[in-house]
């Protein structure tokens, strides 16, 4: 779906040195903000006019394209796709390697278990629900298990082990859900880049060795306007880069480049104003805020499960604090999840399945689906038949989303996604 008018606000962020590709800004959505954009750099643009051709080495297709998606900008990732038809002996400049390639792939694993950027809400929101997901794979364990085979069943399995795992496992994904929320609060609305053009020297062989300088795109953090960049305060703006007095739409007073519109470096919630002109137009803000509700509803299950408050309530009580908040919440999950899919894609019809964020969605969906279920089987759960099937459903349902988490956690550390151009 492409945008071709916008209302105030509705327009990606512009950087200076790349031209936004109008009729490449996309959304699933056409009243809600666009999610997707592509930019051209502007030496391509300037190189073209007034009469279309190309003039010296620049060639007629941009070798690198920056992209902007929403969900990536909440991330803090700056993305880039590489046209491989156009070589760098043309446009003078090395583009960086793909992501996608098995030894790219094999390092971001190793970056999982060997970098931890306690800072970076972005990696707190994935490691946190990575975290609780694996709580709830436990809880299934403990009450899944006794059903599928009762000889492995000790005492207190499921009321004590089931009961408290469940409060713990509920209480990780609130503290989560808030994680999320602050990380859509503070999304960068500033056209943060993140790449630097560097000069770097190498050896030809050319009737003896000499040195030849050649100009490569390069991962630049130091360039990073992001607040996922700022090592010193969590969610707080960071020292300004910039040197030459020029202007920054999110340059403070106090010397910070900050995520909001306003110069302020942090909020916890937005201004009334801002939700009704911004944020309730962005499809990633919607998510994560029916994500922090379901939280908040399904957190009532973890509490009412536990020993001690769980075998003293009556039938109809159960039904009303304990199964229905997993079923109101389990459906959260579920919009939640498609949301977040659905914003991945430039229509509501079409996977983009070469995306992180799309799997993360869908799986979370999925994971949503098995808390639902177990919620709406849970007040017939008196037959045995339902009880397993119920239990079974938070099992692999807390598998989706430890799978859905894990991927998010890689996602986090993969700030400088460079994709292949498809023709």
């Amino acid at each position: 779906m492409r945008h071709s008018h916008f209302q105030p606000g509705h327009k990606p962020p512009i950087h200076p040195d790349f031209h936004l590709k109008e009729s490449h800004v996309t959304g699933p959505v056409s009243f809600l903000n666009p999610t997707s954009a592509h930019y051209e750099p502007t030496q391509y643009r300037a190189a073209h006019e007034p009469n279309g051709e190309p003039r010296g080495q620049i060639p007629a297709t941009p070798q690198i394209n920056r992209l902007w998606r929403s969900r990536d900008n909440r991330k803090g990732r700056h993305a880039l796709r590489v046209d491989p038809a156009v070589s760098p002996r043309e446009t003078g400049v090395t583009a960086p390697p793909l992501t996608r390639s098995g030894p790219a792939v094999a390092k971001g694993i190793l970056r999982m278990f060997s970098y931890a950027p306690y800072w970076d809400v972005s990696y707190l929101v994935a490691t946190t629900f990575t975290l609780g997901s694996a709580i709830w794979i436990i809880n299934a364990f403990f009450v899944w298990l006794p059903l599928a085979s009762p000889k492995t069943e000790f005492h207190g399995e499921s009321p004590i082990g089931g009961g408290v795992t469940a409060f713990v496992g509920a209480t990780i994904f609130e503290i989560g859900s808030v994680f999320l929320f602050l990380e859509a609060v503070n999304a960068n609305q500033t056209g943060c880049f993140g790449w630097a053009l560097e000069t770097v020297l190498s050896k030809a062989e050319d009737e003896g060795w000499r040195q030849d300088a050649k100009k490569e795109l390069r991962p630049s953090m130091s360039k990073c306007e992001h607040h996922h960049a700022n090592r010193e305060h969590l969610l707080r703006g960071r020292l300004s880069h910039v040197t030459d007095g020029a202007e920054h739409p999110g340059h403070e007073t106090g010397g910070y480049i900050t995520s909001s519109p306003d110069g302020r470096s942090f909020r916890w919630v937005p201004s009334w104003s801002e939700l009704r002109t911004h944020y309730l137009r962005e499809l990633g803000f919607l998510a994560s805020f029916i994500q922090l509700l379901s939280a908040t509803v399904f957190w009532i299950a973890g509490l009412t499960g536990l020993p001690g408050i769980f075998d003293h309530m009556s039938h109809g009580l159960v039904d009303g604090v304990y199964w229905a908040p997993q079923i109101v919440g389990g459906t959260g999950f579920m919009l939640s999840g498609l949301l977040f899919t659905l914003e991945t894609q430039t229509k509501w019809y079409i996977p983009s399945w070469h995306v992180l964020g799309w799997h993360v969605g869908a799986w979370n969906f999925i994971g949503g689906i098995g808390f639902t279920l177990c919620g709406a089987l849970g007040p017939a759960s008196a037959h045995s038949g339902v009880e397993y099937q119920a239990t079974l459903a938070t099992f692999w349902g807390s598998w989706a989303f430890m799978i859905g988490s894990t991927i998010q956690w890689y996602e986090s550390l993969q700030k400088h996604p460079v994709e292949k151009k498809c023709y």
